[in-house]
């Protein structure tokens, strides 16, 4: 398993599926001839931690005369039961013990502490809801994660109070302007946490002998344990030469000037990580020699420096290879479901690969994204066919089928040429990902991405106000989005939202219209699931880089040594939006539960709040307009049924005769039938076996029509009658 260089995400980010940075940079190493290994210590920790030899050492860390909470002496009592069901548990959530289900469901089977007294409300946990008879095993796995966090907590009061699932110590990574906090907290003895993580990372590193160690660190949550694994390696083998890239770094370290960084890294890369590690990969194997750099600090002559003086371009992403999940223990990760919310179930339960349709964001307008960075600013899609190749050999590799999308906003264009090539090739495909709520997302579109495997789109809201949905340059109004939600929804594909409070200038009228035009959303069913989360300023969206544009002013311009990102702002409304943040998430659980729609939305807060001025019938009004039903030339005309039994029969009226056809055709759950005269049935069977999905070239509504009328007449006549009517409703698209 020996490597030159050596990838690893540090704990903690997913249970159940991998963070993808290691893997894609792996599948560029590959396209270079370099060898690389991979590692996720995140959930390497966690099932050292989470199993009956971990627990025992856990128990044995406590005193049984320490000063504990009555939950936490309840979970030391109990530590025997714990003992005995832990290993079991853990391969349940693995997908591998699938008959203790119905033991843990019985409810006599695992020990119970603090997390199970939810499910004495029905509403508030919402558990026959979720599950109802849905059978046992989601409800298992719901039981199950109750457990681990019944555990967690005794973790967090008794053994390492920085201790969590998805992130650890994040509170020094967050918003961490100086280092000195965190630089302390590395300075004190290592905690039990650590010391696994360390058991960890010495087997890993003894196997690999790598030269160089690669951090990535996507969160806030993994930047505690990237530095005690960089301050491990340094001490244990001050040979090997440490970097860090990943999603904090771009964001947070572009003003870097703290040289105490540099005792536990060697090098610190922005940005697209392809070409600044290549460049890292030879200076290190040139050691001595000039060398030049990508977008990478470094220490030189004691001091902080940016080096950016290679002029090569970075890779095109056609050049960057498929992902590789080799090394990672993909039998071993987790699924549990956490809370009852549909898409949050989907980020924690199931193995997804994880790919993007294109770089970047193509609207890159949004006034509180990040849009100056290259990771929004730099726009390039990949072409759907090698998509598609990725998708295929990512499946043959990891047995897995399931594919998220983890685009900042997936293009319509683009999904409906992957959707197309995925019917072609007669792939079994499950994929998601997030969207514009855009108009290019019609009716037809939304059943073409449903039959090639979409099962749900996650899309930003934000403010369901038109005047900040203007301010935010969304490009989208609240009545689009209703209807391009329901055009989803339809389909059968789920609808997430995101949605924002405390917007600069956002009023508490709006706040209250805002949940309004929520409520309604979730009441005539166009959407399932939501999530509220309360703006923040960041130092590279255009309201933290021209604030006094949006009525805010920054609380100070001081840039910190290390990390750079979240800024602090007063509002010049002088509104205190963090005051909404129950209500508007409590009336959203209810409202993902279909229940409380009748509730005035007074009764969501404990202080008064302005009537809504939306009226009640907004949204409904919305989805009642008639659309344009006119054609236009340039639509692509795709069928996505198959051939249909044809027969002919003569009809007689008044002593007249002449032949007709009837077109038979079955689907999955139905069959039906349709009757032209022959000459437009022969015409149409032939046409709809040009027009086929699987057919490699696309026809538009023109050259459609051109063909038609070669020997018929009336066209339009024909085409807004009945037999395309129905077909129209079974699968004849129009794109």
């Amino acid at each position: 398993m020996r490597a030159e260089l050596f990838l690893i995400t540090p704990p903690f980010t997913q249970l159940n599926t991998p963070y993808p940075a290691t893997a894609y940079i792996k599948g560029f190493l590959n396209t270079k001839n370099i060898a690389s290994t991979q590692a996720d210590l995140g959930i390497e920790v966690i099932l050292e931690l989470f199993s009956k030899n971990g627990l025992e050492k856990l128990f044995s860390q406590i005193d049984e005369t320490s000063s504990l909470s009555p939950n936490a002496q309840r979970i030391f009592a109990l530590k025997q039961e714990y003992l005995a069901t832990i290993d079991a548990v853990i391969s349940f959530l693995q997908g591998k013990n699938q008959t203790l289900a119905l033991q843990i469901c019985s409810e006599d089977f695992l020990p119970e502490a603090s997390r199970f007294a939810q499910l004495a409300d029905p509403i508030a946990n919402g558990l026959d809801w979720a599950f109802g008879t849905m059978g046992t095993q989601d409800k298992a796995k719901h039981l199950a994660t109750l457990y681990l966090e019944d555990i967690s907590d005794f973790i967090v009061e008794s053994i390492d109070s920085n201790f969590g699932f998805s992130r650890y110590a994040e509170r020094l990574g967050r918003s961490a302007n100086s280092f000195n906090e965190l630089y302390e907290a590395l300075n004190q003895q290592s905690t039990y946490i650590d010391t696994i993580l360390f058991e960890v990372l010495e087997k890993r590193i003894t196997e690999v002998q790598p030269k160089l160690l690669l951090i990535s660190v996507p969160f806030p949550g993994n930047l505690y344990s990237a530095f005690r694994c960089a301050q491990y390696v340094k001490k244990q083998y001050p040979e090997i030469k440490i970097a860090m890239g990943g999603g904090f770094a771009n964001t947070e370290l572009r003003s870097l000037s703290d040289k105490r960084v540099f005792k536990f890294f060697d090098f610190i890369t922005l940005d697209d990580g392809e070409l600044p590690i290549e460049l890292l990969y030879q200076s290190i194997n040139n050691a001595g020699n000039f060398n030049l750099y990508k977008r990478t600090f470094l220490l030189e002559n004691g001091k902080v420096t940016y080096k950016n003086d290679s002029i090569r371009s970075d890779y095109k992403q056609a050049d960057v290879g498929t992902p590789d999940y080799t090394d990672l223990p993909l039998d071993k990760y987790i699924s549990v479901i956490e809370i009852v919310n549909p898409m949050h179930r989907m980020w924690s339960d199931g193995r997804w690969n994880k790919l993007t349709m294109a770089h970047g964001c193509y609207w890159g307008k949004c006034t509180f994204c990040d849009i100056s960075l290259d990771y929004i600013k730099v726009y390039e899609p990949v072409a759907a066919k090698l998509i598609v190749d990725r998708i295929e050999d990512l499946s043959k590799k990891t047995g897995q089928n399931g594919f998220h999308f983890v685009d900042e906003a997936a293009p319509p264009a683009l999904m409906r040429e992957v959707a197309l090539e995925i019917l072609r090739r007669k792939l079994v495909v499950t994929w998601w990902t997030n969207i514009r709520f855009e108009k290019s997302f019609t009716q037809d579109l939304c059943l073409l991405l449903k039959e090639s495997g979409c099962i749900a789109v996650s899309g930003g809201l934000e403010v369901a106000s038109d005047r900040l949905l203007k301010l935010i340059d969304k490009g989208v109004t609240v009545e689009q989005v209703a209807k391009v939600t329901r055009n989803f929804t339809e389909a059968g594909i789920m609808v997430h939202a995101y949605l924002m409070y405390g917007y600069p200038t956002q009023t508490i009228q709006e706040t209250v219209d805002s949940l309004e035009m929520v409520r309604q959303l979730f009441e005539t069913g166009v959407l399932q699931s939501g999530f509220w989360h309360q703006f923040a300023m960041t130092a590279h969206s255009p309201v933290g880089m021209y604030p006094e544009k949006f009525g805010v002013v920054k609380e100070t311009e001081l840039i910190g040594s290390f990390a750079n990102n979240d800024l602090n702002y007063v509002d010049k409304t002088g509104i205190d939006h963090s005051k909404f943040s129950f209500g508007l998430k409590k009336s959203l659980f209810n409202f993902m539960h279909g229940i409380c729609f009748d509730y005035k939305l007074q009764d969501w807060f404990d202080f008064k709040i302005p009537r809504t001025t939306i009226p009640a019938n907004f949204i409904s009004n919305a989805l009642r307009e008639e659309e344009n039903v006119i054609t236009k030339p340039t639509a692509k005309l795709i069928w996505l049924g198959g051939k249909p039994i044809v027969e002919t029969f003569t009809k007689s009226k008044k002593g007249n005769s002449w032949q007709q056809t009837t077109l038979t055709f079955h689907r999955k759950k139905e069959s039906f039938r349709i009757v032209t005269n022959q000459q437009e049935g022969e015409w149409l069977v032939s046409t709809l076996a040009k027009i086929t999905v699987l057919n490699a070239k696309v026809y538009s509504f023109q050259e459609i029509k051109a063909d038609f009328e070669t020997n018929l007449e009336h066209f339009e006549l024909f085409w807004y009658a009945k037999p395309i009517t129905t077909l129209r409703n079974f699968g004849l698209l129009v794109l």
